[in-house]
C-alpha cells in the first residue's frame, strides 16, 4: 500500500509540474492575465475585498469573456491552493508568475550532512534527487608522530588544541548552516555526520555541538574520504536512514534495472515502441519515465487504405515530413489524433 501511495504522489507532482509548466509558457495580450498568491495567514475576506476593487478597475477590459475568465480563475486559485505559500503576490502581466508554485513542488526532507576527517570539513544537503554542497574547508592537524624529548609535552598539548580548535569551528558552521536565524529551529529532518577516524564521534558528542542539532542526528557512520567523495559515500551508507528520499529511491530503481542488463535475463526493455509494447501485452511490472520526455503519440490515417496506425514522434521526428507518408505507397498519413504519450 505504501509503495502503491508513494506512485500516486508522484503522478500528482508530475501532473502539477506539467500544469505549470504549461502556465511558464502561456501568453496573453497586454495585462490580461492574473497571478495570485495568498499567504496562509492572510485573511481571505481580505484578499475577496481586494479582488471587488480589481474587478471595478477591469471593467476598463473590453472583452466581457477576458473579465470573466479572470475572475474566475482568481476564485479557482482560492479554492484549490492546499499547501500554504510563504509569499503574496498580485501581479497583472502578460504572464503567470510561477515561482513559488515550483517551489512547493521540492521534497520537504531535507538532510544535512557533515563529513569531517583530519584534512577538513565538508556541510552538504540532500533533498529529494539533488544534493548540494553547501560549504567545505581544509585543516593542517599535526600527526601525532611529533618529537621526543622534553618537547614532546608541548607538541602533544598543540595538537590537541589544534583538533579542539578544528572541531569547535566545525560545531559552530554546523549551527550557521542547519539552524534557522529567524525561527533557532533546525532547517533539516535529520543529521548524518560521517568520517574517518575519531573525529565524527567527537563532534556528534562534544558539549559545544549544538544540542537542536544533537536532537536530529540520524546516523553516524565511518567513511573513506573526505570531501565530496565521502559526502556521495555517505549518501549510499546511510540509504537505509534514507529509504524515502526520492534520491535513494531512484539510484536503487536504475541500479535494478542495469543489473537486469548486465545479467542479460531478458526482463527488461528500452525505447518508446518496445516499452509501449510491453505495456499492450501486461508485461511490465516496473516502469520507469523521464518526467521531461518529449515525446507525443499520433494516431495516423492512411488516406488510400483508410487504415489507422499508432506512431511514436519527438520533436525532430515531427519536423520529418516523410514521416507522415506511407513508406510502400506515399500516401499521405492522416493525423486522427496527436497527444503528449505522458498523458
Amino acid at each position: 500500500m505504501a509503495g502503491s501511495h508513494e506512485t500516486d504522489k508522484n503522478i500528482e507532482i508530475w501532473n502539477v509540474k506539467k500544469l505549470i509548466k504549461a502556465l511558464d509558457v502561456a501568453r496573453g495580450n497586454g495585462t490580461s492575465i492574473i497571478s495570485l498568491i495568498i499567504p496562509p495567514r492572510d485573511q481571505v475576506s481580505r484578499v475577496a475585498k481586494m479582488l471587488g476593487h480589481e474587478y471595478a478597475s477591469a471593467s476598463n477590459i473590453k472583452s466581457r469573456v477576458n473579465r470573466q475568465y479572470v475572475l474566475a480563475a482568481i476564485t479557482s486559485a482560492q479554492q484549490k491552493l492546499k499547501q500554504p505559500i510563504n509569499a503574496s503576490l498580485y501581479l497583472c502581466d502578460n504572464k503567470f508568475h510561477t515561482d513559488v508554485l515550483n517551489e512547493l513542488l521540492e521534497s520537504d526532507d531535507k538532510f544535512g550532512f557533515i563529513v569531517m576527517d583530519g584534512h577538513g570539513t565538508l556541510f552538504g544537503t540532500l533533498s529529494g534527487n539533488s544534493r548540494k554542497v553547501l560549504h567545505k574547508f581544509s585543516v593542517d592537524l599535526p600527526n601525532k608522530h611529533g618529537r621526543g624529548g622534553q618537547s614532546a609535552p608541548r607538541f602533544t598539548r598543540l595538537r590537541m588544541e589544534k583538533r579542539h580548535n578544528y572541531v569547535c569551528k566545525t560545531a559552530e558552521l554546523a549551527t550557521q548552516f542547519f539552524i534557522n536565524p529567524t525561527t533557532r529551529q533546525p532547517n533539516v529532518s535529520g543529521l548524518i555526520i560521517a568520517g574517518s577516524a575519531d573525529f565524527k564521534t567527537e563532534l556528534s558528542q562534544a558539549d559545544m555541538f549544538d544540542q537542536r542539532l544533537q536532537a536530529k542526528i540520524l546516523k553516524v557512520v565511518d567513511v573513506s574520504y573526505g570531501g565530496e567523495n565521502g559526502f556521495n559515500q555517505a549518501i549510499e551508507i546511510s540509504a537505509e536512514v534514507l529509504s524515502n528520499v526520492k534520491f535513494i529511491q531512484e539510484k536503487k530503481l536504475i541500479g535494478k534495472y542495469f543489473e537486469e542488463i548486465s545479467q542479460d535475463t531478458g526482463k527488461y526493455v528500452f525505447s518508446v515502441d518496445d516499452t509501449m509494447a510491453a505495456l499492450e501485452m501486461g508485461a511490465v511490472e516496473t516502469l520507469i519515465v523521464w518526467e521531461n520526455l518529449d515525446v507525443n503519440r499520433y494516431v495516423l490515417k492512411n488516406s488510400a487504405t483508410g487504415e489507422t496506425m499508432v506512431k511514436h514522434f519527438n520533436k525532430a521526428q515531427e519536423a520529418d515530413k516523410s514521416n507522415f507518408q506511407d513508406k510502400a505507397t506515399s500516401a499521405e498519413l492522416e493525423v486522427v489524433d496527436n497527444t503528449l504519450l505522458l498523458d
